[in-house]
């Protein structure tokens, strides 16, 4: 299935790409050094605005190996973006007031440099959304070839 390997091929690029988008608008917000993982983690305590746990943002990031957000999570801790709490005997982590407006300018900064000229070329928000939904149905197909490969 020649497709399949056009789909990888241009994952692939994306990735990368998505990656240094998100390390150089952090650092053009002013926030210089934070990973693309250390970003997404940020961003998605952020999200809603209210306290979230380890296995709410692994599960949202579909990420398994949960040190990489707990060494992500203490970095932003350290750096003043979020705060831990509790919830019964659950740790959570939630967003500071500092970690909301970085948010915030990556956003402002993100709908002038990205959003902005995607709509400008006359991008279909429709076909976007709906290449978003194929690519999470093909991400749930690798999940599934990954644990059959991991069982053999």
């Amino acid at each position: 299935m020649p497709a399949l390997s056009e789909v990888e091929f241009a994952v692939t690029m994306m990735v990368h790409a998505y990656h240094r988008w998100m390390v150089r608008c952090m650092a053009a917000v002013g926030q210089e050094g934070m990973s693309p993982l250390e970003t997404l983690v940020l961003h998605s305590v952020n999200h809603r605005g209210r306290p979230k746990t380890m296995a709410d943002l692994c599960l949202v990031l579909n990420i398994e190996d949960t040190h990489t957000v707990s060494y992500a999570l203490k970095k932003l801790e350290k750096g003043g973006l979020v705060q831990s709490g509790k919830r019964g005997k659950e740790k959570t982590v939630s967003i500071t007031e500092e970690g909301e407006q970085l948010c915030n300018e990556y956003g402002r900064l993100r709908e002038a440099l990205l959003v902005a000229p995607l709509k400008e070329l006359g991008m279909d928000e429709g076909e976007v959304s709906r290449i978003a939904s194929t690519l999470r149905s093909i991400s749930g197909h690798y999940d599934q070839a990954a644990r059959a490969a991991a069982a053999m």
